[in-house]
């Protein structure tokens, strides 16, 4: 079930967060995302409209929106295949009529995802806080 987000989420969020930053961008160590946490909390996400998939009352992914841009995008590793990524960027087309996004260039599994849902690459450019290549996409 995709529901808006609410306050006591956060933690689950947080958790869905980290093991599925850690698990998908192996080519960024992991202390990076662990450092960064705390900003998630306080900075990121409080700031973003967010939808959680929620799966027998355990958040399993979540989607942040920020303007017509998907801020973040991450299914907990154990429930990845399942569709619920395309359940939550689906319900972002429902509400958007253009949407952007970036993704590592070295992140394939998620570059696939995102050209199989009708997003198209439009450049690249360095991440100043990782020094890695991100590719720029729009739907």
């Amino acid at each position: 079930m995709i529901r808006k987000f609410i306050q006591s989420d956060m933690d689950s969020v947080l958790h869905v967060w980290l093991d599925a930053s850690i698990d998908a961008h192996s080519f960024i160590d992991r202390e990076f995302w662990e450092s960064n946490v705390s900003a998630m909390r306080e900075i990121y996400l409080p700031s973003s409209e967010m939808y959680v998939s929620e799966d027998n009352g355990s958040v399993d992914g979540f989607i942040a929106l920020s303007g017509e841009s998907v801020a973040a995008l991450f299914v907990s590793p154990s429930s990845q295949g399942k569709g619920i990524g395309t359940q939550l960027l689906n319900k972002a087309k429902e509400m958007r009529s253009t949407l952007d996004l970036c993704v590592y260039k070295e992140n394939v599994k998620s570059f696939e995802f995102y050209r199989k849902h009708l997003f198209v690459a439009e450049g690249e450019h360095v991440d100043n806080k990782t020094g890695c290549v991100q590719i720029v996409m729009r739907w």
